[in-house]
């Protein structure tokens, strides 16, 4: 059976020289500051990796790079695949074999989207098979691909086209989905939770393991947050939740992608700008970002 993505998996962001070609350098930095803040298990080359910014060379060299520092670590490696371009994935798939990863995902291509749960299977089924030693996620986003199906009926068919086949990335706030993906076939496949800020009511529907972008800097929060609700202590799962939230509010009116990136300087791990389209801060809402999360009391809530 699939070892399951269990606890806190970081998406982890693509780093950036300040002229915006990548700096592997900074690769072994972020494994070990997930290391320390005991995240186990990196997601790299998604959402938060601005996959499609990439080129599938640049895909290649930071996955390679993942493969080298995340040996002998104990730190596992999930990477993302997907393409608007089956044939890049199949090449992103077959390179993640070769390089020791954990398993793989993808999205579902977006501009030419599939038009049916056949079609979607089809592209997967596809992609999968180029690396049929490594489990395989779907990676579930619609907000950001437009394609929507329902994950249940997913379910039901996709095991039988793509032999391994491990579960779906859910990162869709609709919990009643959630709910019945989970309980899908008595619970045989895994169902990594993908939107943070929602933490709380995921695992009180049975998640056990998710994806997001701010395990990569408020880790600390959330292990604090899973150890709370598996005490049965509501009140202190809430509260941690809550900063959550405000934590998620606070970047996404600096614009998310450029200020999660700014934090992760703060704390030490420069991943440098995003790329365009994404806008960056300049130095003022820098500063203006660093002391909204003082006042908000994020650095105390990561140390505490």
């Amino acid at each position: 059976m699939t070892q399951r993505l269990q606890g806190l998996v970081a998406a982890t962001h693509t780093p950036f020289h300040a002229d915006g070609g990548l700096n592997l350098a900074i690769v072994e930095r972020q494994a070990e500051h997930l290391l320390v803040n005991g995240v186990k298990t990196a997601f790299i080359g998604g959402t938060t990796g601005e996959s499609h910014s990439l080129t599938v060379a640049e895909r290649i060299a930071l996955a390679t790079r993942w493969g080298e520092v995340v040996r002998n670590s104990g730190l596992r490696l999930v990477v993302h695949v997907g393409s608007n371009c089956l044939a890049d994935a199949r090449a992103l798939a077959s390179h993640a074999q070769t390089i020791g990863a954990a398993a793989i995902s993808a999205l579902a291509p977006s501009y030419f989207k599939p038009k049916s749960l056949d079609a979607l299977v089809a592209c997967c089924a596809d992609i999968a098979a180029a690396a049929p030693a490594l489990p395989f996620y779907f990676y579930d986003i619609p907000v950001m691909t437009g394609v929507q199906f329902p994950m249940s009926e997913f379910l039901a068919v996709a095991p039988e086209r793509i032999p391994s086949f491990a579960g779906i990335k859910f990162t869709n706030p609709d919990l009643m989905a959630y709910q019945q993906c989970l309980n899908a076939e008595d619970g045989r496949f895994d169902i990594p939770w993908g939107a943070d800020e929602y933490l709380l009511a995921a695992l009180a529907l049975g998640a056990t393991g998710a994806v997001g972008s701010t395990y990569n800097f408020a880790a600390p929060i959330y292990h604090r947050l899973i150890a709370a609700f598996g005490k049965g202590d509501l009140a202190a799962a809430r509260l941690e939740q809550y900063r959550s939230v405000r934590l998620v509010e606070l970047l996404a009116r600096f614009g998310y992608m450029a200020a999660a990136k700014t934090v992760m300087g703060f704390l030490g791990v420069d991943v440098g700008p995003a790329r365009l389209p994404h806008a960056n801060l300049s130095q003022d809402q820098r500063t203006s970002l660093q002391r909204s999360l003082e006042e908000l009391g994020f650095f105390g809530w990561i140390r505490a």
